[in-house]
């Protein structure tokens, strides 16, 4: 067990809490600063981001200077341009006069930051309990229990006066799927094809249920990928539509945004929801959508048709049956079932966004909820609880019911770690900060 108290423990170390890890090293770097101490857990083995759809063209929808600093920051070592700089690669990407880069570029970007952060960051370790620490009756600190995941360690606690709940997003699958080597989510769309590529060059079909980005982009991989396959391509829509990525929509995600979604009431709140969701949800890049239908048209010339468009229509059945999937498609329109045996079923069917109440454990009922049940926010991201709990808990994604679309996405990562930090700041006990035994600053443990 950790014998200082620190002033945070950061479960997860993706984007969004590596953002946080930056902002802390910047804050203690100003010796006119009262230093943060922390720590962060990562259940992976070392840094990584949706490492499945790291596919070779695809680039980000948002723009590199919406990177893990440079809104909160423009100064910063941390930023796009100064990894580009450290690349030696700065000129050429000015030259391609792109504000996108490829996603794998902002992934060596995002690693390039988690290795340069001075930061006490254990991978490999999955937080398994968080116990209150009582002091006169009031929650003072959390310990974490943090257990390894290969079993060969002890577990680690740490102790803390805040928590910040990091852990991303959890793959959706519909109801009685069960994802394998041949039924596939999305988020582990690269390693399971590879397996697959090695295993059957030669696949025959594949079946991709879903309209988003996620699932175009799958459509377009394996039909490239596997020259001689048939890609069916399944989804409720007549059609993939476009992403608003227009100046005004584009607003819904600047930092004033929050400002406004949080004090709305919760009809404006719902309907900047809905008129803003094809900013992000169930849309896709316009050029992404017009290299398919060309590709659809092309094949219609050729009289070979590998590529093929269900549209209005839905997978019902997804059974395993040896190294095939029967999949049924059913028309919406019509009720007219098809029967495919595909080499493999990919699922481009979304995120759960996990409630924090799976980690708190017992302390679960001290948090408050909404009307709808849903966790009560404070605009800062801390959780609102009862009295009894004095320590800090904060989300770091889980909100778009409290603030807004832009919750769990990159545009506003770096404002919000801000928040987040300068809240921690402004809670904790100055006396205790002097008198506390500091923890080393060290690089990642792995």
């Amino acid at each position: 067990m950790s014998e200082a108290i620190l002033d945070l423990v950061g479960v997860g170390f993706g984007p969004s809490n590596l953002a946080l890890a930056i902002a802390i090293a910047e804050h203690n770097a100003d010796l006119q600063r009262k230093p943060v101490s922390a720590a962060f857990v990562e259940r992976q083995p070392r840094f990584g981001w949706h490492r499945g759809m790291l596919l070779e063209d695809a680039t980000m929808q948002v723009s590199f200077l919406k990177d893990l600093v440079t809104l909160r920051n423009p100064k910063s070592d941390f930023s796009f341009l100064c990894y580009l700089q450290s690349r030696d690669r700065l000129i050429d990407f000015i030259n391609q006069k792109n504000f996108f880069p490829t996603r794998m570029e902002f992934h060596d970007y995002l690693q390039w930051a988690a290795e340069l952060v001075e930061g006490d960051v254990s991978y490999g370790r999955e937080v398994v309990a968080i116990r209150p620490v009582l002091n006169g009756g009031e929650v003072a600190c959390f310990d974490v229990v943090a257990a390894d995941v290969t079993g060969d360690a002890e577990p680690l606690v740490l102790r803390a006066r805040n928590l910040v709940l990091g852990t991303g997003l959890v793959p959706r699958l519909p109801e009685g799927v069960v994802a394998d080597d041949r039924i596939w989510h999305t988020r582990d769309l690269l390693p399971n094809a590879e397996l697959l590529k090695d295993k059957n060059p030669y696949a025959e079909r594949f079946v991709v249920v879903g309209a988003g980005q996620s699932a175009a982009e799958a459509v377009d991989y394996l039909h490239r990928e596997f020259p001689e396959a048939e890609v069916n391509a399944v989804f409720t829509r007549y059609g993939y539509s476009p992403a608003d990525d227009s100046a005004f929509a584009n607003r819904i995600f600047d930092p004033a945004a929050v400002d406004d979604y949080f004090v709305a009431p919760s009809q404006v709140k719902q309907m900047m929801l809905d008129y803003h969701g094809n900013t992000n949800y169930s849309v896709v890049d316009q050029d992404l959508i017009e290299d398919l239908s060309r590709r659809v048209y092309r094949e219609k010339v050729r009289g070979v048709q590998r590529l093929r468009l269900l549209n209005v229509s839905r997978v019902t059945e997804a059974v395993r049956e040896g190294d095939r999937v029967r999949t049924v498609v059913e028309s919406m329109i019509t009720g007219a079932r098809t029967e495919l045996e595909a080499d493999a079923v990919v699922f481009a069917t979304g995120y759960n966004v996990p409630d924090p109440s799976g980690l708190l454990g017992d302390l679960a009922a001290e948090c408050r909820r909404d009307e709808t049940g849903q966790v009560a926010v404070s605009r800062d991201y801390r959780l609102d609880t009862s009295a009894r709990i004095t320590a800090g808990i904060y989300l770091q994604g889980g909100t778009e019911h409290t603030h807004g679309i832009s919750s769990s996405l990159l545009s506003n990562t770096s404002i919000r770690s801000a928040e987040i930090l300068d809240s921690i700041v402004q809670h904790t006990d100055p006396i205790q900060i002097a008198t506390r035994r500091q923890v080393p600053r060290v690089r990642a443990n792995v």
